[in-house]
């Protein structure tokens, strides 16, 4: 590791700067000194010069994060950070989609978090809030250096906010016993069903969680499809009724002949057990089922999302883990300095030993323990064609009616325009009554 960050940072000079949801199962504490140099991390900004940023006088900070792997994580960075600066780092388990809520109550009260983690599709809704403070020290290396996905995240109508720490999307998991190569198209599971089905044994060639939009969208978006236009920045724009959508919804649903399925009956959770006992040859899911799916011991690998019959890879959305700057905190030169830190090349790659979430950092996406991995290239393989989930507040409105349009569509033969468009013209109802 110590000759990987040699060569690393003798090819980027500068990139170390000093400056998301459900997680793998904890990992034991990290011995971290034949991993970093404490002296050579967190000297520079981005730019190879040295930062200015100096923490307030007898600064301490709060921060937020979920338990679990991400807390390790947060904790050692925090030992590393606290005995280079002197900055107290105190660790509160706060989950990443709780401390948005959390922090309305607590930051005006004073006992709010200085740093927290969120994910980036709350980005809307914490500037409109007034919750969180806009990136002034690392935006334009997030902009360069960063994945364009992780970028977008934490952009809003071109003032970056946030600090991201890791990209994450879905892909197929594959039954090496049924499909003893990744099924490279959908056309090949269709083939596969025909040989392996039996619906009342309930065995089928490919699963996955239908009513979810969240995995469904993709079906969508390679028809053309999208939730909103200008980048998913345009709430006046919705695209889920759109004529790609629409195609996009057609070919998914020619797959219910191989799945013939209540959607009901196709959740996460129950397709997961399913794969798990051998019963289905592939189904959609993330990073976080790799583990459990080697802890059931079926023979499994992993890779990109099919072809669909436009011969194109399908895309997926995409989730940026963030950390986010608070609003409320009382030292914001240390908090800056720690996330400058933090999301350090070092720091990044560090996560990743210990979350096995992929940083999304280009340069560290082609370090060779994550494009060696085989649970985790595939992934970012993936990520390369994903898209972020839309950002702006008025996502919130498009979960509840796009899933549903998606059930009517499978359970009840519902026209895929006619069902869109009422899940469209329910998104827009809400988007106006904003207004009103």
């Amino acid at each position: 590791m110590k000759k990987f960050f040699s060569l690393l940072l003798v090819g980027a000079i500068g990139l170390s700067g000093v400056a998301c949801g459900k997680s793998t199962p904890p990992v034991e504490e990290p011995a971290g000194e034949d991993i970093v140099e404490t002296e050579d991390v967190g000297e520079t900004d981005a730019e190879g010069a040295e930062s200015d940023l100096v923490p307030e006088e007898g600064a301490k900070l709060l921060i937020w994060e979920s338990e679990g792997p991400e807390q390790d994580w947060i904790e050692y960075v925090g030992s590393l950070f606290e005995e280079k600066y002197g900055v107290e780092i105190v660790y509160e388990a706060v989950g990443s989609v709780d401390a948005e809520e959390r922090l309305v109550q607590d930051g005006p009260a004073g006992i709010g978090a200085d740093i927290f983690a969120a994910p980036h599709d709350h980005l809307g809704s914490l500037v409109a809030a007034g919750l969180v403070q806009e990136n002034t020290n690392t935006a334009d290396r997030i902009k360069e250096d960063f994945m364009e996905a992780a970028y977008e995240g934490v952009d809003f109508q071109g003032t970056v906010y946030g600090y991201p720490t890791a990209i994450e999307t879905y892909a197929l998991f594959y039954n090496k016993d049924i499909f003893p190569e990744a099924p490279q198209s959908y056309d090949e599971i269709i083939e596969k069903a025909a040989e392996f089905n039996d619906h009342n044994a309930n065995k089928y060639a490919f699963m996955w969680d239908i009513a979810n939009a969240y995995y469904t969208h993709s079906f969508i978006a390679n028809g053309g499809g999208y939730v909103f236009g200008q980048g998913g920045t345009d709430k006046d724009d919705v695209g889920i009724d759109s004529p790609g959508a629409i195609e996009g919804a057609k070919e998914m649903l020619a797959l219910k002949e191989i799945l013939p399925i209540n959607s009901a009956d196709a959740e996460t959770q129950i397709i997961e057990g399913l794969f798990d006992e051998g019963n289905v040859g592939a189904i959609i899911d993330g990073p976080w089922a790799v583990e459990g799916r080697k802890e059931s011991g079926v023979n499994f690998g992993v890779s990109p999302l099919p072809k669909m019959a436009n011969g194109e890879q399908q895309p997926s959305f995409s989730g940026i883990r963030v950390l986010w700057l608070s609003a409320y905190t009382q030292y914001p030169n240390a908090a800056k300095l720690f996330l400058d830190f933090a999301t350090s090349d070092e720091m990044l790659l560090k996560r990743f030993e210990i979350t096995n979430q992929i940083p999304p950092v280009k340069l560290l996406a082609e370090a060779d323990e994550i494009k060696g991995d085989e649970f985790v290239a595939p992934f970012l393989e993936q990520a390369n064609v994903a898209v972020p989930m839309p950002s702006i507040s008025q996502t919130q409105y498009m979960w509840d009616p796009y899933g549903a349009a998606f059930g009517t569509m499978w359970n009840d033969d519902a026209d895929p325009e006619e069902a869109l468009k009422t899940a469209a013209d329910t998104m827009r109802s809400a988007i106006e009554s904003e207004t009103e």
